[in-house]
């Protein structure tokens, strides 16, 4: 497990992110600890709920958001299984780029 605190770019707000291994054919899965009765979210095209300012996924009423980097990160890694674990609806936006989720990655 890796842990990071930064801030989310939309909302201001400090978000403590930790990203833990998930079991083979698990997917990436977002997992809202902030709030304890919410659904993971998987990351998958079809929960894609806005894309405006920031991709945001959604499963019912638990959303979280600016996930592109760290997807981006995940991908250009290959790798397909992650529980994502957010105090906040929001990603960090650590520094705009996939580079500081490589660096937790690597």
């Amino acid at each position: 497990p890796v842990k990071t605190v930064g801030i989310g770019l939309h909302t201001g707000r400090k978000v403590t992110l930790t990203l833990l291994p998930a079991p083979v054919n698990t997917g990436i899965v977002f997992r809202r600890v902030d709030l304890p009765s919410a659904d993971p979210i998987l990351a998958q095209a079809h929960g894609v709920s806005d894309s405006r300012l920031a991709t945001v996924l959604q499963k019912g009423d638990t959303r979280v958001s600016t996930v592109e980097h760290l997807l981006s990160g995940c991908a250009g890694l290959g790798i397909d299984n992650l529980y994502i674990e957010l105090d906040c609806e929001e990603v960090p936006i650590m520094d705009g780029s996939a580079a500081s989720f490589l660096f937790l990655f690597l």
